[in-house]
């Protein structure tokens, strides 16, 4: 019976460290996950708000000049500074400038004296987010981060996309190894209360593979495959078709930010369909020439992009008129006028034509020809509209009219499509859904007030807000839910 007993508490002593250890193999674990999900979300955070606030002026790769500096090392080029120092350049330059802070005055000096859009409203997490975005985008090694093959002009596929799958995938590792960990105990423990109960008669301890091939796992295990594969199933299903988030290359580079966002113009004086018709449409080259007639260098690309403009529909820029027989010129001939103003452009801007002209003449040429011929259609004329990549697109058994949503409705393009003005390259914003759609038209108010549109739902509806019968008119009360609205 001594025996027994000591041999009882070997054995619970056994159990007790393994206990111990797969707890703490568990917690460490968990705290790897807990900081990788961390700093996954703040390289997410980082992300948005460079997107949103530096990338017109700053490249993408961090580690290439473009209008502004090349962000990669930006703490390293001011640690000789408090790093509040480098806070306050972000948030207000021109306040460090006129301090006289001599790294401030440096890069301002260094940049032809233009002045970096004031962020006053970024906190310090903020920076730190974008900071840490800039860091692990420069090394190529982001959290969270998997490259997507982006196609080439015209393709379908978009920009690189985020991914949570491998925090999804550490999480469920972990929870597996507890339910393991928590199994065993419960096996373990069962068995020394049968050893106590039955003595030698006692059966012998289950093993890890007896665990694991028991009737109630397999059992589990056939449940959760049914219940996740439906799952998966279904939601595969109500998602076929929406591409929330698609942002292909365009095969010009056009900037709201630039054109909505800085120079203020209207998106109903390109997208001029909108207020008139079903289709917002996409502008003609034409409207572009409205502008580009006379502004020729672009504040960005220089020559690059406008160049493609002007050689689809044959402008010649340098005599300000369209070339005659355009469309029976040939490319060399094509390529000798537009390489010329490529190349008059540079001298007045260098004094010279060197090796570095020689190759921005080689290389602009090359995208005026990757973005207005196709090999994979064989289309190798450069002569012709620019076909731009379609973003948004509905199903074909909904009806969306822009007219009735911009003009009568009086709904922003912004409620729909995002902050576009922010946008260097558009995005589908929204999922775009049913369930979307309808949730908006239970949520916005009808807007009455100077709106001929509404004159027969005005009447009934103002003397039921004054007898305190309703607080508000949605789209849904006129009939904005209804089946036959968008699919008759």
């Amino acid at each position: 019976m001594f025996l027994s007993s000591i041999e009882d508490n070997n054995f619970a002593k056994m159990i007790y460290k393994r206990l111990t250890s797969s707890i703490l193999v568990l917690l460490f674990t968990f705290s790897l996950s807990s900081l990788f999900a961390q700093d996954q979300a703040a390289v997410e955070a980082g992300k948005a708000l460079f997107k949103n606030n530096c990338a017109s002026c700053h490249n993408k790769n961090m580690k290439d000049k473009l209008t502004g500096p090349a962000l990669a090392g930006v703490q390293e080029r001011w640690s000789a500074f408090p790093e509040s120092d480098l806070h306050a350049w972000i948030r207000n330059s021109q306040s460090l400038v006129s301090q006289g802070h001599p790294r401030a005055v440096a890069v301002f000096n260094e940049y032809n004296k233009v002045a970096m859009t004031s962020f006053p409203t970024l906190s310090d997490g903020d920076i730190a987010n974008i900071l840490a975005y800039i860091n692990c985008t420069a090394a190529g090694n982001c959290p969270g981060e998997t490259p997507v093959a982006v196609a080439p002009v015209g393709g379908e596929t978009g920009q690189p996309k985020e991914s949570n799958t491998l925090l999804y995938a550490l999480l469920f590792v972990i929870l597996a190894l507890l339910a393991v960990i928590l199994a065993r105990i419960i096996s373990n423990l069962n068995h020394i209360a049968a050893v106590k109960e039955l003595g030698a008669e006692a059966p012998a301890r289950k093993t890890l593979a007896d665990t694991l091939t028991s009737k109630g796992v397999v059992s589990f295990a056939i449940f959760a495959a049914i219940l996740f594969g439906g799952y998966f199933t279904v939601r595969n299903a109500i998602n076929l078709g929406r591409q929330q988030g698609y942002q292909p290359e365009q095969p010009i580079k056009f900037s709201h930010t630039t054109h909505a966002g800085v120079h203020k113009i209207d998106c109903q004086y390109c997208h001029d369909g909108a207020r008139r018709s079903k289709h917002s449409v996409i502008p003609a080259a034409n409207t572009c020439m409205n502008c580009h007639k006379a502004i020729k260098v672009g504040s960005t690309y220089g020559t690059a992009e406008l160049t493609k403009i002007y050689a689809s529909i044959g402008f010649d820029p340098k005599g300000d008129t369209l070339i005659k027989n355009y469309d029976q010129k040939t490319d060399k001939e094509i390529e000798a006028i537009y390489k010329g103003w490529i190349s008059e452009n540079y001298i007045k801007e260098k004094n010279t034509m060197d090796a570095e002209g020689e190759a921005l003449l080689a290389s602009q040429w090359d995208g005026i020809v990757a973005s207005l011929t196709d090999k994979k259609t064989g289309d190798t004329k450069i002569q012709g509209p620019i076909e731009w990549v379609r973003i948004h697109n509905l199903p074909d058994h909904v009806y969306f009219n822009h007219a009735q949503h911009v003009t009568v409705g009086k709904v922003a393009c912004q409620s729909c499509h995002g902050k576009v003005q922010e946008m260097d390259e558009v995005k589908q914003y929204t999922p775009l859904s049913m369930g979307w759609c309808i949730n908006c038209h239970r949520e916005t108010e009808v807007k009455f007030a100077d709106n001929k549109y509404y004159d027969n739902y005005y009447e009934m509806y103002h003397k039921q807000i004054e007898g305190n019968q309703r607080s508000k008119v949605t789209v849904e009360d006129i009939g904005g839910t209804e089946c036959q609205k968008c699919h008759y």
